[in-house]
């Protein structure tokens, strides 16, 4: 992606990027680095981790399952050694949870769901804002969903999930204010790559219809009917970690062509 010279960040910035490997969290940490940052990923895919790490000088990176405590404590141990402390973090982990009527869902995936795409969410911010606050400033980007400001029928822990980040991103933002730390959300919608794609083949083999008709049909519900991209998710980062979003905080930042309905 194409930088402008205003969202460059400080020497040194250091980012810490939860599910960095891969998709949108892969596409966040690319353009980190681009702009000089140092950024240090976690992900539970250890080859594509080693694959990415591997790759690119100013990058570190650490097994790690958000919702497991110890691994989070072991993540952190990782980041004091390689970074030194911490400017920025994008707590980016989620997962996309069962599909079904609320009857049919098993309460083990549910609470898999809403520890991964939620309590993750809070076990690393608990134990990153001690070092953002060494800072004069610090910025935290919670990534949520369209989910996270609509009712999804037969997604509800994902939606609950996302929901519970809006409210765990409004909250920090109070709370952390005053130490200089601002906290935003993103709300991507239809985000194009190979899980969208696996996405609607699945659904149009269940309604009995082409992919082409169903894609159709999901980008009938945005306003500019197209999909977005990690990119652009990746730029929103770059804007809110700049001195560009020095006073944006609190705030749910829908990346989504205006997602109308779910």
């Amino acid at each position: 992606m194409t930088v402008e010279p205003s969202l460059l960040l400080p020497p040194g910035y250091r980012v810490l990027v939860t599910a960095g490997a891969s998709g949108i969290g892969q596409a966040i940490t690319l353009a980190l680095l681009k702009v000089g940052a140092r950024v240090h990923i976690c992900d539970t895919d250890a080859s594509a981790l080693r694959e990415l790490t591997d790759q690119h000088l100013n990058l570190s990176g650490s097994v790690c399952d958000v919702a497991v405590d110890a691994e989070v404590e072991g993540l952190f141990a990782d980041v004091a050694r390689e970074l030194g402390g911490l400017d920025a973090l994008v707590n980016n982990a989620g997962i996309a949870g069962p599909t079904g009527a609320i009857e049919t869902i098993d309460p083990a995936e549910w609470r898999r769901c809403l520890e991964v795409d939620l309590t993750g969410m809070f076990l690393v911010t608990r134990l990153a804002v001690p070092l953002l606050k060494r800072n004069l400033e610090g910025c935290i980007v919670n990534i949520s969903s369209a989910a996270g400001r609509f009712g999804y029928a037969f997604r509800t822990p994902y939606a609950a999930a996302k929901w519970g980040v809006i409210g765990l991103t409004q909250s920090l933002a109070k709370e952390l204010g005053p130490a200089g730390i601002r906290v935003n959300a993103i709300l991507p919608g239809i985000v194009e790559g190979p899980r969208m794609a696996g996405v609607i083949e699945a659904r149009a083999r269940e309604m009995g219809v082409e992919a082409a008709e169903m894609e159709r049909r999901y980008l009938e519900r945005v306003s500019l009917r197209r999909m977005v991209s990690g990119d652009d998710v990746a730029g929103t980062v770059l804007f809110l970690c700049s001195s560009l979003g020095r006073n944006l905080s609190g705030q749910s930042l829908g990346v989504c062509g205006n997602v109308e309905s779910l």
